[in-house]
């Protein structure tokens, strides 16, 4: 509900920014003139000032050697003050025909407009030809620019100026409607008799030329003061001015010409007919206050988002160079003929795999990977309390190098923790329920530990089931956003995560951080933050590949990536304290925190923006624009892509969803952020969410090889725990961090969940990069 209420009010402030960011074109505008058979006579005929308030259709003029100076399209922070310079200094006075949006933005100089003695006219809110908005539209556009004025100069005013009128022989039978409806809303409509044509710059002398009245009759000329550069102007008015004095003429603003003008008419002095600069109402002031206040979170909101566009598309940018230059430096170093970890690893590997009702994919989960050609292999299968005889499942397989650990339901640390506690060897490996290995890929995932620091090592997750819409989605951002960050995040010497379908551990690096922990919902995230802290290198080998089923729906999607950003925003809360320390915790804090505040959850929670910029571009600005700058940042995003898919050796086939993938998955992305970060700001709690499965099928995996391998003693229940891992007095002396994890037979609290859509599903996102990152409160 919060979010759909912010949103309706951010779309609502954009619209009235749109609105009052019209389209802005000069009065040069050419119109050209219609049928004039409607028209009094004596209005073409006659002057500018013309009236049609009570009925009445008559004009008046001003009289002889007197000049209104006007001034459209203002106020404008740069060329008003100008203008207004040149008129104190040569004692002339104008009348300004504003425009409302504009006095919105500039109240203070459109009060000094009328504090230096000059006159103020309606010149509509947006600058529309009025010919061709509706009725309602018009009366609206003159209604908001009056309380406009009343909030900003506390005075109302009885003149309007149309954008693009001319003389008034150019008033055809649809302008005569709409002078007629202003008179009824009590407005005097201005026209002009001279006009500047200033908007050209055609030169100073031009525009004197232009402006300069014939004989002795008294004018009305335009000027602009708004609207483009105004230098001109500005030049020409100190010649004019004193020009036209020297010959005898005075300047006046309209209603004082007029008034002028009605009592040489009447012969005799009178006060004013009509009142200049009137003081406003009091509500048109609050009207306008609201206005006003309106129109500045507009332009405040559209800046913001501006900002924030230019800051995306720079991080974007940085964060593509960056990523090429060193994956690229990666995945040459990996290919090179000499490259290697070392002497080959062949010591035996115990693999935990945590379990809870998979009996969809277990099957063939295990079977993958009792059958691979590493030469010792153990497999745990930990079954965290099944509901749907997994344990059974695997007990039925009867494969000698598997053994099945029954645990009451605690949670896949838990799991994990009692796994490793019972496993029989140092390396181990630690796999999902539902992933399906190659038949090399423990052999390829344990190479790198032939380097000494190396403490973990992260594999190739691979989407099995890619050939439905949701999945291919997923499979293509696995492939960019996952595995070309890891090679990144490599060279950076700061892996934020060993993905929970396919990682390797030294059980030492294991103890040395306190095991698994159950302090977050990323526990994977967790665990490879501490061994990076620890001053472990934990590395990415893209060999090592695991095939995992992916969501397959978009409410499953979205069920997944809320716990992944949840999760590892709580483990980037938990370690926030790396930030100061020294030593490798130090350097992971001030490399791979920042890394992934900033491009893992900063840049994807801001990227909105960008759709919102498109919506608004193709809607309120010029759509071939729009959607040139579009296609750049989609032809980044596909250059990207492709370099990822031939570093993986991908078939580039499944790219042609990447642009159907900014119009539906990208949003969803958005939301899950904006929902997990709002949940990890106000303290909420998360519960874990089992997928449902269908298991995968097609996959390649290794069949089970009858070998002399040891067969191993099968446990119903785990025999309880207390020595893995270690206890904090039986730590070393150097460790960091606090046992954060405990195997046990029996928790103290089983938790044991109603419904099976809110069981526990293991992992985070197979890299924890610039994906949907995610914590339960830390």
């Amino acid at each position: 509900m919060l979010g759909v209420l912010l949103l309706v009010l951010f779309v609502g402030v954009l619209v009235v920014q749109a609105y009052i960011n019209a389209e802005f074109k000069g009065d040069h505008k050419d119109s050209e003139v219609g049928d004039q058979a409607g028209v009094p006579k004596a209005i073409r005929e006659g002057g500018p000032i013309i009236n049609t308030t009570g009925g009445q259709a008559s004009s008046s003029r001003l009289p002889d050697k007197t000049i209104a100076l006007t001034f459209d399209d203002g106020p404008d922070p740069v060329w008003t003050p100008k203008v207004l310079e040149v008129l104190r200094e040569f004692d002339a006075h104008g009348t300004f025909f504003v425009v409302g949006s504009e006095v919105a933005r500039h109240p203070e100089l459109t009060k000094r407009i009328t504090d230096e003695g000059n006159e103020l006219g309606l010149h509509t809110f947006t600058h529309p030809n009025l010919q061709r908005i509706a009725p309602w539209r018009r009366s609206l556009e003159l209604s908001q620019t009056q309380v406009a004025i009343a909030r900003a100069a506390n005075v109302r005013t009885n003149l309007a100026r149309f954008p693009y009128s001319s003389k008034p022989d150019a008033i055809d039978d649809v302008n005569w409607q709409i002078v007629k409806a202003a008179g009824r809303d009590g407005y005097l409509v201005v026209v002009n008799d001279t006009d500047s044509e200033d908007w050209q710059r055609p030169g100073v002398d031009r525009i004197i030329a232009n402006a300069t009245p014939r004989g002795d009759a008294g004018a009305v000329t335009l000027f602009h003061d708004a609207g483009g550069e105004r230098a001109q102007t500005v030049a020409a008015l100190r010649k004019f001015i004193p020009m036209m004095q020297a010959r005898g003429w005075r300047f006046t603003t309209v209603t004082e010409g007029m008034n002028l003008g009605i009592e040489q008419q009447a012969k005799q002095a009178r006060v004013p007919l009509l009142a200049e600069n009137p003081a406003a109402e009091g509500t048109d002031r609050w009207r306008g206050t609201a206005l006003i206040w309106t129109v500045r979170l507009a332009d405040g909101m559209v800046w913001l988002i501006a900002g924030l566009f230019l800051v995306v598309g720079l991080l974007t940018i940085g964060r593509t160079a960056l990523l090429l230059a060193l994956a690229t430096r990666h995945a040459r170093q990996r290919r090179k003929k000499t490259f290697s970890w070392g002497p080959p690893v062949s010591e035996p590997v115990s693999v935990i795999v945590p379990a809870y009702n998979e009996k969809e994919g277990i099957e063939a989960a295990v079977r993958s990977l009792a059958g691979g050609d590493y030469p010792d292999i153990e497999v745990v299968v930990v079954d965290d309390g099944s509901t749907d005889g997994t344990a059974a499942i695997v007990e039925r397989m009867h494969l000698p190098n598997v053994r099945v650990i029954r645990v009451p339901n605690g949670g896949k640390p838990n799991a994990l923790n009692t796994g490793v506690a019972l496993a029989r060897h140092d390396l181990i490996v630690m796999v999902d329920g539902d992933t399906i290995f190659e038949p090399d890929s423990i052999r390829m995932l344990v190479q790198p530990f032939a380097d000494p620091s190396v403490g973990a090592v992260a594999g190739n997750v691979k989407v099995g089931n890619r050939d439905k819409m949701v999945a291919g989605w997923q499979h293509i951002e696995y492939v960019i956003g996952f595995n070309l960050d890891r090679r990144l995040y490599e060279v950076l010497n700061c892996m934020p995560t060993v993905p929970g379908a396919i990682g390797a551990f030294r059980r030492e690096a294991l103890a040395g951080v306190g095991g698994v922990s159950d302090e977050t919902l990323a526990e994977d995230t967790d665990v490879t933050m501490a061994m990076c802290r620890q001053g472990w290198r934990v590395v990415y080998e893209e060999r090592a590949k695991a095939w995992t089923e992916a969501p397959a729906t978009l409410e499953q999607l979205y069920r997944q990536r809320y716990r992944w950003s949840y999760g590892t925003m709580q483990a980037m809360w938990k370690h926030r304290h790396a930030l100061r320390d020294s030593g490798p915790s130090g350097r992971f804090g001030r490399v791979g925190l920042p890394f992934l505040a900033l491009f893992g959850v900063a840049l994807p929670m801001l990227a909105p923006v960008v759709d919102i910029m498109l919506l608004y571009g193709i809607v309120f600005w010029e759509l071939s624009a729009t959607l040139q700058a579009w296609l750049a940042m989609l032809a980044l995003q596909l250059f990207t892509a492709a370099v990822a898919f031939r570093f993986d050796r991908e078939s580039m086939v499944p790219l042609w969803r990447l642009p159907l993938q900014q119009f539906a998955y990208r949003q969803l992305m958005y939301l899950v952020l904006i929902q997990s970060a709002v949940t990890a700001l106000t303290g909420g709690r998360l519960r874990w969410h089992k997928l449902h499965r269908v298991g995968l099928n097609g996959v390649r995996s290794a069949p089970v090889v009858e070998s002399p391998r040891p067969v191993l003693p099968q446990q119903s229940v785990a025999p309880p725990i207390d020595t893995w891992p270690p206890s904090r007095d039986q730590m070393s002396a150097t460790a960091v961090f606090p046992p954060t994890g405990r195997a046990t037979a029996r928790p103290p609290v089983p938790i044991q969940y109603e419904g099976h859509d809110s069981y526990p599903q293991a992992g985070s996102p197979p890299a924890g990069e610039s994906g949907p990152a995610y914590t339960r409160g830390a």
